[in-house]
């Protein structure tokens, strides 16, 4: 039986890599994103791809979006809970509201969503079960300067990971959370350029291939129910995370 994923925010970046891994791998997948074009994109034709324009911070959208997959596909075996933006750093006092809500939205309230619509639909099919992938960043160990919106949501997903794993095991759905370090999406390109440091000073700093996160997730997706990678951190080995502050 062919197993099928949820990918969330797949139309660019990290979500785009671990769709096209998983389409090669023979994996059904159900692209979610805003931009339909991004999302066909990626498919590239291929028949296990479905493609569904979403806005992750819309009730609605997002249960329209799995029961979708669910009658394309009969059942949902994973979700990578993906789907996130940023705004530009500052000190908190001096981040727009709106920005904050903004980040908010997206990264929290969105992955709450699509967690709370794949854990029912998982609880329901038979044979029962499947897997939550959530994408915490490294933010969610560590914050850089300036990042109070978007550390904040990370250190959330990983309350939301400990909870789902908690509430999952009477319906054998497992749940796990990969905290990547820049990898070289558009969104870390300006590691190469120099950043701000905890020191106040900005440097560029080292960034690997995003191919890196696509296997580290599908290493996890492709485990059996009854054994999971509860926490994976994968990132630039050179890259400032311990000993960040």
């Amino acid at each position: 039986m062919t197993n099928t994923a949820v990918v969330t925010g797949a139309g660019s970046g990290l979500g785009m890599e671990v769709t096209k891994l998983l389409l090669e791998k023979g994996w059904n997948v159900a692209l979610l994103g805003r931009r339909l074009d991004a999302l066909e994109s990626v498919a590239g034709g291929n028949p296990g791809a479905l493609c569904i324009s979403t806005d992750v911070t819309d009730p609605a959208a997002v249960d329209s979006a799995f029961d979708a997959a669910v009658e394309r596909f009969g059942r949902i075996d994973m979700l990578f809970n993906n789907a996130g933006t940023n705004v530009k750093g500052a000190p908190i006092d001096e981040i727009p509201v709106d920005d904050w809500l903004k980040v908010l939205n997206v990264n929290l309230h969105g992955a709450y969503l699509c967690a709370r619509a794949a854990f029912g639909r998982m609880r329901a099919q038979d044979p029962q079960g499947g897997r939550i992938i959530n994408n915490g960043s490294i933010s969610a160990q560590a914050p850089r300067p300036g990042s109070s919106p978007y550390s904040t949501t990370k250190h959330a997903i990983t309350g939301l990971t400990r909870t789902l794993s908690l509430d999952g095991r009477p319906f054998n759905i497992a749940c796990g959370q990969i905290d990547i370090g820049n990898a070289l999406t558009d969104m870390a390109r300006p590691m190469l350029d120099g950043v701000p440091q905890a020191d106040g000073s900005i440097k560029a700093e080292p960034v690997m291939d995003p191919v890196h996160v696509a296997t580290s997730v599908l290493h996890m997706a492709e485990l059996p129910l009854d054994a999971n990678v509860q926490y994976m951190t994968v990132m630039a080995t050179a890259m400032p995370l311990v000993g960040r502050g």
